[in-house]
């Protein structure tokens, strides 16, 4: 599942002007749902040297999902936090933070997660914290079915956005974005994977600009500075 990350923050929390520059390796902390193909390009990307970003932490929110194997095969701390088990999702969200914080995790990553965040987050990570959501945001924020929407709205063109998580659903400074076009026959299913191509190639490229910290948040926007 790739669907749109809505977030339930504080408001008030905004992004001001800043440049994310780590010293040494990105530190990443991927939180996933459900088969975790966007997890498995950022584990793939980092094993050959494409960023200069390691995943050192997974965090799943339902158990016996793809996602947790991806990161368990990768040999990344991964554990689960389902929600029957907290009862309340700030409890279940403080104890995800504990964990990320645990494995010293410089930027969090919202890898198809499926639920709303508490505070917490966006208090311990703000400007810290990308996701992905399959449309061309600002078009069909705030769903876990933008793909549908598109097709069901006749939209001649869908794509893919990745963007910094703030206090406002699917609405934070854009990093990047990839157009795709709708094919008169398509179905939910072949847009959706077409997407899910260009999800991989602009979720890992994003983490690759921020690790080299070519990503500076001016406001509600995302500039891109040129290479050092």
């Amino acid at each position: 599942m790739s669907g749109g990350v809505q977030t339930e923050l504080r408001p008030g929390c905004t992004s001001d002007s800043s440049t994310f520059a780590p010293a040494g390796r990105l530190r990443l902390g991927v939180l996933v749902s459900a088969r975790g193909s966007n997890l498995q390009a950022i584990l793939d990307a980092s094993a050959a040297g494409q960023i200069p970003a390691d995943v050192v932490a997974v965090a799943c929110n339902h158990p016996h999902v793809m996602a947790i194997e991806r990161g368990r095969r990768a040999g990344v701390p991964t554990e689960v936090f389902p929600h029957e088990a907290y009862g309340k999702r700030a409890v279940r969200d403080a104890a995800i933070v504990d964990f990320l914080q645990k494995h010293q995790v410089d930027l969090v990553v919202l890898a198809g997660y499926d639920r709303f965040l508490a505070p917490i987050f966006l208090e311990t990570y703000q400007n810290k914290m990308i996701a992905i959501h399959p449309s061309l945001l600002p078009a069909f924020a705030g769903t876990l079915h933008a793909q549908a929407d598109a097709l069901e709205h006749g939209t001649k063109v869908s794509g893919c956005t990745v963007f910094f998580v703030n206090d406002v659903p699917d609405g934070g400074p854009i990093i990047l974005q990839r157009a795709v076009v709708v094919e008169e026959d398509d179905t939910v299913e072949s847009l959706s994977d077409r997407i899910l191509l260009d999800e991989h190639r602009i979720l890992t490229e994003a983490i690759g600009l921020i690790a080299t910290g070519r990503v500076k948040i001016d406001g509600r926007r995302c500039r891109i500075l040129a290479p050092k």
